[in-house]
């Protein structure tokens, strides 16, 4: 019988212990087992002889780890980022890895806007500030009016457009800088693209990110840039932590080079110090923007979608290494 492996990560299973959205496509005809790491040293004779395997996002899967699959045909990476599977050594062993690059689009493009209307409205000191039971607005030169802003984005994919698309909706002037789109992807949407991240960061008043992790987009935005952006700046991050270097954002929110930060995820995170979780005018949150019920459901049922296609060898979807 083929042997589907549901890798799960131990610190804070995101799963169930059924895994009945899974079977529910998979059906009956194929094994399915569910197993909790931490790493992949954790693996076990049983995920090793797995015919395809489903991984979430917090279990890295190294060299070392896929060396240690015999019979697996493809790897697939519960989530839109597969930067935490090594993609060139599953690529030398002929295991294709697949992503699910659709999901939770809506959420992440509603949860970036969130955070950029939190703080351009500067509703957490706001918040803050009434339960003193005596309002004292100190915060009045950090409130914006959005129709005066210009909203910057880097990387505009499926989500960055989605973000997009809402930021104009609100009032928002939207720029972009993406490098690998074709001539005429701002017509569509209508708004203005740019030619030069440099350029793009000199006119922005709320910067987004929306672009994968890889080696030219780690600490994309360092000391150089976030001293480029225009005082009084937000930055707003729900791609992936590194793309900011992380020293160099909480150094801008300490010294009050930025008006404040909205981190769904961070370099090496969690935050590690009270020091850091103390930055001024940040808003955290726990690299939870892609979460919904309903797109837990559409990740998990499309993950399970393609590791049936490779189970019983037909074409595979949302190949990132070139392994078909």
């Amino acid at each position: 019988m083929p042997h589907i492996a549901i890798i799960d990560w131990r610190t804070a299973p995101q799963g169930d212990a059924e895994s009945a959205i899974e079977k529910a496509i998979i059906g009956s005809a194929v094994k399915v087992t569910r197993h909790l790491c931490d790493t992949d040293a954790d693996l076990d004779d049983e995920i090793a002889s797995a015919n395809a395997i489903i991984i979430w996002h917090n279990m890295p899967l190294t060299a070392q780890g896929i060396a240690k699959l015999k019979n697996c045909r493809a790897i697939i990476r519960n989530g839109v980022g597969f930067d935490s599977v090594d993609i060139a050594a599953a690529r030398e062993r002929g295991i294709a890895v697949c992503n699910v690059p659709d999901y939770g689009t809506e959420e992440v493009a509603d949860h970036a806007i969130a955070l950029a209307m939190a703080l351009c409205r500067q509703i957490l000191p706001l918040d803050q500030e009434a339960k003193q039971l005596g309002w004292n607005i100190k915060i009045g030169p950090k409130l914006r009016r959005l129709s005066t802003l210009t909203f910057g984005i880097v990387g505009l994919g499926r989500i960055g457009t989605a973000t997009a698309l809402r930021a104009k909706a609100l009032g928002f002037r939207v720029i972009f800088h993406d490098p690998y789109l074709p001539n005429g992807a701002d017509k569509a949407v209508g708004i203005t693209r740019v030619r030069t991240l440099d350029e793009l960061l000199t006119q922005t008043d709320v910067l987004s990110l929306h672009c994968p992790l890889n080696d030219e987009t780690r600490h994309l935005i360092a000391e150089r840039e976030l001293a480029l952006l225009k005082p009084g700046a937000f930055v707003v991050n729900t791609a992936r932590g590194a793309v900011i270097k992380k020293s160099a954002i909480l150094a801008a929110l300490y010294e009050e080079r930025l008006a404040g930060a909205g981190l769904d995820v961070i370099e090496d995170e969690p935050l590690r110090s009270e020091e850091e979780a103390a930055a001024p005018n940040l808003i955290a949150t726990c690299h939870a923007a892609f979460c919904s019920v309903e797109s837990k459901i559409e990740m998990r049922s499309t993950s399970a979608r393609i590791a049936l296609a490779a189970v019983t060898g037909a074409k595979l979807e949302n190949v990132v290494n070139g392994i078909e």
